[in-house]
């Protein structure tokens, strides 16, 4: 079975919970896979694996720009094996919004980066308002409200398609 490595940039830590999912998908099916933060990623031997996959996630409009250097660095590595990107943003929890070629977010990304990932997807994410600080607490809830989201600064929503998310790993894993 194949060696599969997954590196995230996460902001609150959601990612990361979606990159385990996909781990999860792909434990019966006999792979091995590595988890690991792009902020750990300059030790790790990209060469040993037989498939890499970036997840990242939005704030305030952008990925992380660590997860674009990283791309950047390794584009010859990652174009020479099965590769995937997925992107973790909240404005995928809106269904004409929620698929790679209809997320404005990804689709800026993908403009911005020459690196052209073999696998794309898009999973809505979680507004964690108690978890934010008193800024992006304010923001969060304005940018909530004028796109008619939860707005209730004492909840924690969570948008993500966790079959979705599921299915995403067991195509990783037919790759």
């Amino acid at each position: 079975m194949a060696n599969i490595l997954i590196i995230y940039s996460t902001t609150d830590g959601h990612t990361v919970t979606i990159c385990n999912r996909i781990k999860q998908a792909l434990d019966p099916q006999g792979h091995r896979v590595s988890i690991i933060s792009v902020d750990e990623s300059a030790e790790v031997d990209l060469q040993a694996f037989d498939k890499i996959v970036i997840g990242a996630s939005i704030r305030y409009g952008k990925h992380s720009p660590q997860i674009v250097k990283f791309i950047s660095r390794n584009e010859q590595v990652l174009d020479g094996k099965p590769n995937a990107f997925f992107s973790v943003n909240v404005v995928a929890r809106k269904p004409e919004k929620c698929q790679p070629a209809t997320n404005p977010y990804l689709q800026k990304f993908l403009k911005r980066i020459s690196w052209k990932p073999k696998e794309l997807a898009v999973f809505a994410g979680k507004i964690d308002y108690p978890r934010y600080n008193p800024f992006d607490r304010f923001m969060i809830r304005l940018i909530m409200w004028i796109t008619k989201g939860p707005t209730d600064p004492t909840t924690v929503t969570e948008f993500t398609n966790w079959q979705q998310v599921e299915d995403f790993g067991r195509l990783i894993g037919e790759m």
